[in-house]
């Protein structure tokens, strides 16, 4: 089995796990109405933990991912749902952000995603990994009342 393939039943188990304790994003309809279609928040999801679960695998550790694993996280997104510390929780920019990432995950696959987001990290770092600047350029857009544009859809022409 691959790395990708690890990393994707970890995942897949994870939000398996969690499904229970998922809340849908269709409640912030109105708050995100002109940036998110209610048929994208009702298919993505967040879950508050106490602790963000991450994969610590050694092998993404010896790929140089360690700082990035161990990186004192907010909230994380694994496919359609995302995770949350508790403190964050009524904070709509993290919701916003994630839900970019929500998105990005959508328009890519898992496996594309995946590849994409482990090379920029590898690549540039967290800060100025395309993936991310995108994510934070766009709630820092909704945080400061920017005009509406259809995220799911700009984040499909901006791969």
């Amino acid at each position: 089995m691959d790395m990708l393939e690890q990393i994707e039943q970890w995942i897949d188990a994870t939000n398996i796990k969690y499904k229970n304790q998922r809340i849908s994003c269709e409640k912030f309809a109105s708050e995100f109405n002109g940036f998110y279609p209610t048929e994208f928040l009702k298919n993505a999801f967040y879950v508050i933990v106490d602790e963000i679960p991450k994969p610590n695998f050694p092998f993404l550790r010896e790929m140089g991912l360690g700082d990035f694993i161990d990186m004192n996280a907010a909230g994380t997104t694994y496919k359609n749902t995302y995770y949350m510390l508790p403190y964050v929780a009524d904070n709509l920019a993290v919701h916003f952000h994630e839900l970019v990432h929500v998105a990005q995950w959508s328009e890519l696959g898992a496996e594309a995603f995946m590849l994409r987001y482990i090379t920029e990290i590898q690549q540039v770092g967290y800060d100025a990994a395309p993936l991310e600047v995108m994510a934070y350029g766009l709630d820092k857009h909704f945080t400061n009342n920017g005009k509406k544009i259809n995220v799911p859809v700009y984040v499909a022409q901006s791969l």
